[in-house]
C-alpha cells in the first residue's frame, strides 16, 4: 500500500489562487502585461497555474502520498483551466502520487452518473469513448440521499477508485447543520457511509467508500471511527484552519492507512511565515507534517 511504502499520510492540497502564484510560475510570462484580452489572459493564467502546481508537487511531493485538486480553482478559468487540471493530475502521477479530485459532487442519479463519467469513467460518444479525468478518488456530497451516491460509488468501484463522502466537514458553519438532530446529522451520514462501504472492503479491512471528517473537530473522531470502522478518513483542516495533527490519533486506529491528513495553504504558503524561497519552505513544511502524522 502506497501509504506504507512512502511512510506518509499527507495529502498535498492544491487550490491555486491566480493572484498568489509562486514567482517561478510567472517567469516565462515576463513579457505579458495586465492588459491582455480576456481569452489570452485566461489561457496564460491557466498555464501559470499549472506551472505553480508543478513546482509545488516537485517541492512537497516527496513527503506526500497524494494530491488533492480543488476543482473549483481550476474550473473558474474555463476550458484552459480544465486543461491545467489535467496537466496537474498528470504531473502528480509522474511523481508517484495518487490524485484526489475535490469537487464534492452530488446530484440526482442521472446527473451523478455524468459526474462519475467525468471523474473516473468515460462517456460514449458518436466518435468513440471520451475518457474522464481518471482520478484515484473524489469527494461526494450525500445530502441528496443514497440514490445520488449510488452512481458515483458504482463508478468508483469499477475503476478501482475511492469515494470520500462528506460526513463532518472542517468549516466553522458545518456545526449549524451537521451537528444538529438526534442523532446528529454527522452520525446519520456516518452510518450511511459505513453501510455503503461494507460490501466494498479490501483485504486490508478498509473500504473504497471513505469519509471526509474535518481535523478541526477532533473530539468527534472517536465516535465517527466507531460508526465507520472500515472507512478511510480524509482529514482536512490541519494548519490554516486550526486543526492539529497530534489530535487525530483516533482516525488511524484500524490501520496505518486509515487516515489521510490534507494540508493546502500551510504547505504551499509556508514561505509567508517561514521566509525564504516558496519551494524550500513548502518542502520543509510537508516533511514536518509527514513526520508528525506518521508518528501518531
Amino acid at each position: 500500500m502506497l501509504v506504507e511504502e512512502r511512510r506518509s499520510r499527507v495529502v498535498l492540497g492544491l487550490d491555486p489562487d491566480p493572484a498568489a502564484l509562486w514567482p517561478e510560475a510567472l517567469v516565462r510570462f515576463a513579457g505579458a502585461g495586465a492588459g491582455e484580452s480576456g481569452h489570452l489572459a485566461r489561457a496564460h493564467t491557466a498555464e501559470a497555474v499549472a506551472d505553480h502546481c508543478r513546482a509545488a508537487i516537485v517541492a512537497a511531493g516527496p513527503a506526500c502520498v497524494a494530491v488533492k485538486l480543488q476543482l473549483a480553482c481550476f474550473e473558474r478559468l474555463g476550458a484552459p483551466g480544465w486543461e491545467a487540471l489535467e496537466r496537474t493530475a498528470a504531473i502528480a502521477r509522474d511523481h508517484g502520487l495518487l490524485v484526489l479530485a475535490d469537487g464534492k459532487r452530488g446530484d440526482v442519479p442521472v446527473t451523478a452518473r455524468a459526474y462519475a463519467q467525468g471523474l473516473v469513467g468515460e462517456t460514449e460518444g458518436p466518435f468513440g469513448p471520451v475518457p474522464g479525468l481518471g482520478v484515484d478518488a473524489f469527494t461526494a456530497n450525500p445530502l441528496l440521499g443514497r440514490d445520488s451516491l449510488a452512481p458515483l460509488i458504482e463508478a468508483a468501484t469499477a475503476a478501482g477508485a475511492g469515494c470520500f463522502v462528506l460526513v463532518r466537514t472542517s468549516n466553522p458553519g458545518a456545526a449549524e447543520i451537521q451537528d444538529h438532530g438526534d442523532p446528529p446529522l454527522h452520525e446519520r451520514l456516518a452510518r450511511l457511509t459505513d453501510e455503503l462501504g461494507a460490501a466494498r472492503t479490501g483485504e486490508c479491512g478498509l473500504s473504497l467508500v471513505g469519509a471526509v471528517t474535518g481535523a478541526t473537530q477532533p473530539a468527534l473522531l472517536g465516535r465517527l471511527r466507531e460508526l465507520m470502522p472500515r472507512a478511510v478518513f480524509l482529514l482536512p483542516g490541519v494548519g490554516a484552519q486550526g486543526g492539529r495533527v497530534e489530535d487525530l490519533k483516533a482516525a488511524f486506529e484500524p490501520h496505518p492507512a486509515a487516515g489521510l491528513v490534507t494540508a493546502s495553504r500551510s504547505i504551499v504558503n509556508a514561505h509567508a511565515g517561514r521566509g525564504g524561497q516558496p519551494a524550500a519552505a513548502a518542502a520543509a513544511a510537508a516533511e514536518e507534517l509527514r513526520a508528525a502524522a506518521w508518528d501518531l
